[in-house]
């Protein structure tokens, strides 16, 4: 990711920060914040202003610093790795953070979602030649005891599988095969990068068609849930929302 400076700070209010003489930006970009480089995304855009919301304590900063746009939508990293880490809100894993700079987290650090150091046991499913469609399977990996995570074609890619990697051992951003398109080579690893406000396609979406014992008999009987469905606990302070989830979470 390569950035480059879009602007200046012109005004901070909180976790809000104005800035001037924006070009070459765009509406949800993912954008650096002064000499301390705050994680932040554009919010408003209005001729040459923009509107950044900032997602670290912007203490310190002041007007004239630069702002770093990457070209890039705020995304996620996703691949091997996520089971059995811990994340902020942003995505920063707070593990490996506090090996880096202890217990209270630095403004600015920058650690990739996704250990790119760690190596996984790589077993490829499909052969050079066949024809691939987006969300094809190309492999899998066993990332926990009980967790086999299946490696997918992203979203946007379809063509002929020029090259894959045979059976080993291999990072999350190792080039493990290349598919022809239309457009050209494409490289895939282990690991995509999606927008976080775009939604993930499906191939299709399965009937609500069974109930969710949920072992609270006010619910399964005045409030019955379909198993895959989505449920919302609407409450004032103390009203007792947590503990629902939380019986639901133990007993269904």
């Amino acid at each position: 990711m390569k950035e480059r400076i879009i602007g200046t700070i012109s005004r901070i209010n909180g976790p809000v920060i104005t800035a001037e003489g924006i070009s070459n930006a765009m509406m949800m970009e993912l954008v650096h914040a002064g000499e301390s480089r705050l994680v932040g995304e554009v919010v408003k855009l209005r001729d040459e202003q923009a509107i950044i919301q900032v997602y670290e304590d912007t203490t310190g900063v002041k007007p004239g610093e630069p702002i770093y746009g990457s070209g890039l939508p705020l995304s996620v990293e996703l691949g091997p790795g996520l089971i059995g880490n811990i994340y902020d809100g942003i995505q920063r894993p707070l593990v490996q953070i506090k090996e880096k700079t202890g217990v209270f987290i630095d403004r600015g650090v920058d650690i990739p979602a996704l250990n790119r150091e760690k190596i996984w046991h790589f077993i490829p499913t499909v052969k050079t030649g066949e024809t691939l469609e987006q969300g094809q399977i190309i492999g899998t990996v066993v990332e926990s005891q009980r967790i086999e995570h299946r490696i997918l074609v992203p979203p946007g890619i379809r063509g002929v599988l020029s090259r894959i990697v045979e059976e080993g051992e291999y990072s999350v951003d190792y080039e493990i095969a290349s598919v022809k398109t239309e457009t050209g080579e494409q490289a895939l690893t282990m690991m995509q990068r999606w927008p976080i406000r775009k939604p993930r396609p499906v191939s299709h979406r399965r009937v609500v068609d069974e109930p969710l014992i949920t072992g609270q008999r006010v619910i399964d009987t005045l409030f019955p849930v379909g198993k895959g469905g989505t449920v919302a606990i609407p409450g004032g302070f103390g009203t007792g929302k947590t503990m629902t989830q939380h019986a639901v979470a133990k007993w269904s």
